[in-house]
């Protein structure tokens, strides 16, 4: 086997956060290595990684209410640059992400394509409410805290537009739910209501309330109103914690209903209403002497306040309003085992997101368990049924027999039919080392679809993954990009 030098290499990473009301970037530095033997299959692993600049936290600029501005965005992400000392060709890797109720705006795709095009190597996303959800919940710190307490923790990223809320248990994904809360659904301008969100013009017909364009804040009447939104908000939310939600409650639902099916242990918060809180920013000078013109301070006092909230214990962010820009840009490649069964004419294939499956070593209820995770897969990457592809990552499995490796296969064929590209080439990815026998059983069973089946790689939710053409030595190379800091 050929011989590999254990060298270093360090390249920079940028993460760029567009959302419903601030735009911010990190630039961080990554220093990678081959951490195997001389004679074994190179494994490139991150050693070390460091944020070298973070910028300020910037008004996401709109032209019109449904209309993102990307000249001045692009000039931002350009200054900010300038300001750290590097070039657009400095950046190898890295995200784009609109998140919140910017990724409704009309132009929102376009934005990121055109951003990713001109300020260096981008993998690029357009963050769903669930994805978004699990992104802050790394950047936060949450998933690390439940990794290393055990604790089930839920992670409550409030930002402008919505509540992302993640519950993770052990390190493991339980489930996601979004809501319509956030600091920004009523906005003023000198005085006046300005603009009120549609979720919440839908709640104040439920109420039998009104809040007219141009009526002054400090009007008894309308402070009252205020205060019935902001406690439905929170009352909302609490309900959704403890996993259920009542009718009143799905006006501010965004999506599916809470799913993680756990008792939650704590809570933390993150997002632009959690800096609030905190005030971690204030170190920094960058958000010192902002004027909030919207509910977001009356929102934080009303949790503050909830005694419903304060039944859970309150732990405090690693990051605040920078939890998911955190989270943008971390890579790791690896190297596949060399038992895998791959389809050549169809790579190399590029940012296919990845759902993970952990079965317990046993088999028991597999087919009802692929069959939801594809499901869930489809609800998470692929909502429009647009025929977004995406990699299964199946991990925990026992050492299947013959007859077992035929089963799964027959269950994720099965699942697979509801994708709605049966064209697009089915890819699983295992953590054990089966992805020769397994692939083979799936093609045997389906030879006119293809299969890339491959193992030895280790990746989470929300991860995305690159497959490379295949090496001499019958391996392929394997990029599996990080959203989310994390150990």
């Amino acid at each position: 086997m050929k011989s590999y030098r254990q060298e270093a290499e360090t390249i920079i990473s940028a993460g760029i956060d567009i959302g419903t009301s601030t735009t911010k970037l990190v630039l961080s530095r990554f220093t990678l290595m081959n951490t195997a033997g001389s004679s074994q299959v190179p494994r490139i692993e991150i050693i070390d990684k460091q944020d070298f600049y973070k910028s300020p936290i910037y008004r996401t600029p709109l032209r019109t209410p449904t209309w993102i501005d990307m000249e001045a965005v692009q000039a931002i992400v350009l200054q900010e640059y300038d300001r750290a000392g590097i070039r657009p060709q400095d950046i190898k890797t890295g995200a784009v992400i609109i998140t919140g109720e910017t990724a409704t705006k009309q132009n929102a795709e376009e934005m990121v394509h055109g951003l990713s095009s001109q300020a260096g190597e981008f993998l690029v996303a357009t963050a769903g409410p669930d994805l978004e959800g699990m992104i802050a919940a790394k950047g936060s710190g949450a998933y690390q805290y439940s990794k290393e307490s055990d604790k089930t923790i839920a992670n409550i990223d409030i930002g402008g537009g919505t509540a992302n809320i993640a519950v993770y248990q052990a390190g493991n994904l339980r489930g996601t739910c979004t809501l319509h809360i956030g600091g920004r659904l009523i906005e003023f301008d000198e005085g006046r209501i300005k603009a009120v969100s549609p979720p919440v013009q839908r709640l104040l017909t439920q109420l039998g309330r009104n809040l007219p364009l141009g009526t002054p804040v400090q009007s008894e009447g309308i402070q009252r109103v205020i205060d019935e939104v902001v406690k439905a908000m929170v009352q909302t939310l609490v309900h959704t914690l403890h996993g259920t939600t009542e009718a009143a409650d799905q006006v501010l639902l965004l999506g599916h209903p809470p799913d993680w099916g756990v008792s939650i242990d704590e809570i933390m918060f993150s997002g632009g209403v959690s800096e609030c809180m905190y005030h971690l920013e204030n170190n920094t000078g960058s958000l010192q002497h902002v004027k909030y013109e919207d509910i977001g301070l009356r929102l934080v006092e009303a949790l503050r306040q909830s005694t419903e909230l304060q039944k859970w214990k309150w732990v405090p962010p690693a990051e605040t309003v920078r939890a998911t820009v955190l989270g943008a840009g971390m890579q790791t490649t690896e190297i596949s085992g060399t038992t895998i069964q791959v389809e050549s004419s169809r790579l190399p294939v590029k940012n296919l997101p990845i759902f993970h499956l952990a079965f317990r070593n046993h088999l028991v209820d597999g087919e009802c368990q692929i069959v939801e995770a594809v499901e869930r897969a489809l609800q998470l990457y692929d909502p429009l049924r647009e025929g977004i592809n995406f990699a299964f990552y199946l991990s925990g499995l026992p050492h299947l027999r013959f007859r077992e490796v035929q089963q799964l296969a027959e269950w994720l064929l099965a699942a697979y039919r509801r994708q709605p590209n049966q064209l697009a080439p089915l890819v699983v990815v295992t953590a054990s080392d089966i992805a020769k026998v397994l692939g083979q059983a799936l093609k045997a069973k389906n030879p006119a679809r293809d299969i890339i089946c491959i193992d030895q790689v280790a990746a989470l939710h929300g991860d995305y993954l690159d497959i490379g053409n295949p090496l001499h030595m019958d391996v392929v190379p394997v990029i599996v990009k990080t959203l989310v800091f994390h150990s």
